[in-house]
């Protein structure tokens, strides 16, 4: 994860993948709100491939029918157990928003605000009518720049209504790095269009025809905008130079990985020479912020870049720099003329989606990003029961005592830091289904007839209330994630894991099944977010959250003995044609996968011993602990186009669902007991990778 947390927008570049297709046809007759959640097993059977021997290739045994079954879609650049699981959850929130948007009396505040936004981001006609006329504000504003010193105030208000970081740099706050209980200003790096740094540096052929064809894209896109043909390759040329010079001077995502890379503190008077060309006071004070005096740097030699951009690039440069980004940013929320060029490059050529995604799910997903929680009352109220929150909590508990034992048992850490280790342990808080107190959306206006003006006031909503936290209070109890999303996470700096209600439901979280697959998927899985305190990167913060150093040198040594083990052993995995795992980039994941699985294993045994008498018989022709493992792996079924798999390559921490199973296994001896794996079998390692 990259601590500076990035407040995407919905229509920024980092939502293209959720927002980005073009006004389309009405929904087919198969394609309805849904009223109620279609059921799919924990465990399916359906899902295996019993022809496949388990010992050779367990991920083809376990997920060999679901990759037969379900091609991706052709409005994904990806189709995975998780992937339709969140989708069934936006055809059930698709029925709520459906009927809060036609619904005009009796509905509460909140009700109305997501009803009237999904409302408005449906209507096509609306929007298709308005044309461009939503770029028009930000170019107008662009264009009277008299000089660069009017720079400070114009990228505020772009920061503050499009994005907080896709414009030169990013700016927004987040926990101080040292000292967890104070809330600082964040600067860091930012505006490039394309998916990260390296896609402007690498050499080879395809890296180069992509970029090739982003400057195209720009072009056109300037063209749309109302450049003449010359006018607008020369703007993109523009573009390419200066993005060119930023990313060069940017982190890798490797590097990132490390939080001493991006920890910097300085004062205002220190940021200020950082940039010379550009005025701090003057922007502080137009994002409301004049007080500040404490950021953290995250990358100085990209301020330094961009200061140099400012001294040696003319006045009309940065314009055309700036407009463009608005172009990027707006586009989904435009009128097809820009939305389906948009749509076009970013999931077309970038990750290979065929065809753009309807309109229901896009309006779906912009509420659930921008309204969250105001629609997340409205599915933990149907969808998550007290009595499904006390299960989950339940098996969080012995995952995390399994972990206790864990830490105790291990041979390679001294006894002061198998202390410190579980004093962190011990101050974990748990976030199951969604907040105590929900977010208050008051000063969030909505207007029933202005979709691109809601997205704008959403942003903007959005990033002041990120801004207004800088010297206050911490709030411990906030969350990052919305109720219904499918995923999960740990934050480094709250030391807390957070489980949204929308990943505790089957198949993921199944009730009606038997524990032994409900262990494999969801307690590997709180096991992973549990195992992310103590990896290459949560393992430098403390029990308080602090960027603090807890370990022995000795013991210290010997956890980056094991994690390189890890680090071998995914290299040498293949993602799509001749490129490999980035191993020191997923290293965190992979190590959080066969982690979160030993304590999913720990913690299964625990709850068999405890009621003996559910002990079962083979069931579907699988043995409890064969259940286990199946349930584990079926999480990770996916299939993935190339071009995704390319992009995910240079900047997914996440290895592949393949080796994200397979790569888990080979080092359990438990697995190789369960399916009776023989020596020299491709899941049955001679040398197997252990770090917790």
């Amino acid at each position: 994860m990259r601590h500076l947390t990035r407040i995407a927008l919905g229509i920024s570049l980092a939502g293209s993948a959720a927002f980005a297709s073009a006004q389309t046809s009405q929904p087919t007759q198969a394609e309805q709100p849904a009223t109620t959640f279609p059921y799919t097993p924990g465990l399916d059977v359906r899902s295996m491939d019993k022809s496949a021997d388990p010992c050779v290739d367990f991920y083809q045994y376990a997920c060999g029918g679901w990759m037969k079954n379900n091609p991706v879609p052709s409005d994904q650049a990806r189709w995975s157990v998780y992937s339709k699981l969140a989708q069934d959850n936006q055809r059930y929130l698709w029925g709520i928003l459906d009927g809060l948007a036609k619904q005009k009396e009796g509905r509460s505040v909140t009700q109305q605000k997501i009803g009237d936004y999904f409302g408005a981001c449906m209507d096509e006609a609306a929007i298709a009518k308005r044309g461009a006329a939503p770029l028009a504000p930000w170019m107008e504003r662009i264009d009277a720049m008299k000089s660069t010193r009017d720079l400070s105030q114009v990228l505020a208000a772009l920061h503050l209504g499009l994005s907080s970081d896709d414009f030169f740099f990013g700016f927004s706050s987040n926990q101080d790095f040292g000292d967890s209980t104070r809330v600082i200003a964040f600067a860091g790096a930012g505006g490039l269009g394309l998916p990260d740094r390296d896609y402007y540096v690498k050499t080879d052929a395809h890296s180069k025809t992509l970029r090739s064809k982003y400057e195209a894209h720009i072009a056109t896109m300037f063209g749309l905008a109302g450049e003449s043909e010359a006018a607008a390759k020369r703007s993109a040329a523009t573009v390419m130079r200066i993005e060119t010079a930023l990313a060069k001077a940017s982190l890798t995502r490797v590097e990132q990985r490390d939080p001493y890379n991006l920890f910097h503190k300085a004062s205002l008077k220190q940021v200020q020479a950082m940039t010379p060309g550009f005025d701090w006071k003057a922007y502080l004070a137009a994002v409301g912020q004049s007080d500040v005096n404490d950021f953290n740097v995250t990358e100085p030699k990209f301020f330094k870049e961009f200061a140099k951009q400012l001294k040696s690039q003319d006045l009309a440069a940065i314009k055309t720099y700036l407009r463009w980004h608005v172009l990027q940013d707006m586009a989904p929320a435009l009128s097809p003329q820009f939305d389906e060029p948009h749509f076009a490059f970013f999931m077309q050529t970038l990750r290979g989606v065929e065809k753009q995604q309807p309109r229901w799910k896009r309006c779906v997903q912009l509420v659930d990003h921008q309204l969250g929680e105001a629609l997340g009352q409205e599915f933990v109220s149907r969808a998550f029961s007290p009595e499904l929150k006390a299960k989950s909590l339940h098996m969080t508990r012995q995952v995390e005592e399994a972990m206790a034992k864990d830490i105790d048992s291990l041979e390679w850490m001294s006894a002061e830091t198998k202390q410190r280790a579980r004093e962190k342990l011990d101050t974990i808080v748990n976030k199951i289904g969604y907040p105590d107190t929900w977010r208050d959306y008051s000063a969030f206006e909505v207007k029933a007839d202005d979709f691109a003006g809601n997205v704008v006031r959403g942003t903007t909503f959005e990033n002041r209330r990120q801004l207004a936290k800088i010297g206050k209070p911490l709030d411990r109890a906030e969350w990052l994630m919305t109720p219904p999303t499918v995923n999960a996470y740990f934050n480094p700096q709250m030391n807390d894991i957070n489980f949204p209600a929308g990943v505790l439901q089957p198949p993921l979280f199944d009730p009606k099944m038997d524990d032994a697959p409900n262990y494999g998927n969801t307690g590997g899985t709180i096991g992973h977010e549990l195992t992310h305190a103590f990896d290459d990167e949560g393992r430098q913060f403390d029990s308080k959250g602090n960027l603090k150093d807890w370990w022995t040198k000795k013991d210290g040594k010997a956890f980056e003995e094991r994690a390189q083990c890890i680090v071998d052993q995914y290299a040498q995995y293949t993602v799509v044609d001749d490129i490999k795992i980035n191993s020191k980039l997923t290293l965190g994941e992979d190590v959080a996968d066969l982690g979160g699985l030993i304590l999913g294993w720990m913690a299964w045994k625990t709850q068999m011993a405890s009621m003996p008498q559910q002990a079962q018989p083979p069931r579907d022709g699988l043995s409890p602990e064969q259940r286990f493992f199946v349930g584990f792996a079926q999480w990770a079924c996916e299939n993935d186009r190339p071009e995704n798999l390319r992009v995910s390559a240079a900047t997914d921490p996440h290895s592949p669902g393949k080796y994200r199973v397979n790569g888990v296994v080979i080092n359990m001896p438990e697995f190789e007991k369960a399916f009776n794996c023989k020596p020299g079998q491709p899941m049955a390692a001679v040398k197997r990778c252990r770090v917790w």
